[in-house]
């Protein structure tokens, strides 16, 4: 299997996964609420917070897709690491007010981590690629002074 095939299968599952958080956060927050990993959650109006983190996904999900659709690899592996910085963000929050270890480094942590070699892997791809395209031109004959 190529890497770019390997490639894009982690983009799709990670753009996947992505859209299903963000539709559990909108359908059901109070049941994705509890896996995050915080030791206590907003009530009253405070529980709005977790749409937002459902809208949050959705928006990081449409616009992997789009640029895994219409081909700006090398934009996508970019775009994977700014996304990896959310599930980073969200480690560093759990963390910061006590939560779960297990879920900030097992769920967050993880996931960021993923995100981040995904896009790597994609900007390895796209950078050699490139490089093919550079070696097969051909290069300028030298212009005499």
């Amino acid at each position: 299997m190529s890497l770019k095939r390997v490639n894009t299968v982690l983009a799709i599952a990670v753009i996947l996964f992505t859209f299903y958080l963000g539709v559990s956060f909108l359908l059901s927050p109070g049941t994705q609420a509890p896996g995050f990993g915080l030791p206590h959650w907003p009530s009253g109006d405070g529980g709005g917070f977790l749409i937002v983190k459902g809208n949050r996904e959705n928006a990081m999900g449409l616009m992997m897709g789009i640029l895994l659709v219409i081909g700006h690899r090398r934009a996508l592996g970019q775009v994977l690491l700014m996304v990896a910085v959310a599930p980073f963000s969200d480690m560093i929050t759990v963390l910061a007010h006590h939560g779960s270890m297990a879920a900030a480094f097992g769920i967050h942590g993880l996931t960021s981590v993923l995100i981040a070699a995904t896009g790597l892997l994609i900007l390895r791809e796209t950078g050699k690629a490139r490089e093919a395209v550079e070696s097969a031109a051909p290069v300028p004959a030298a212009q005499s002074a």
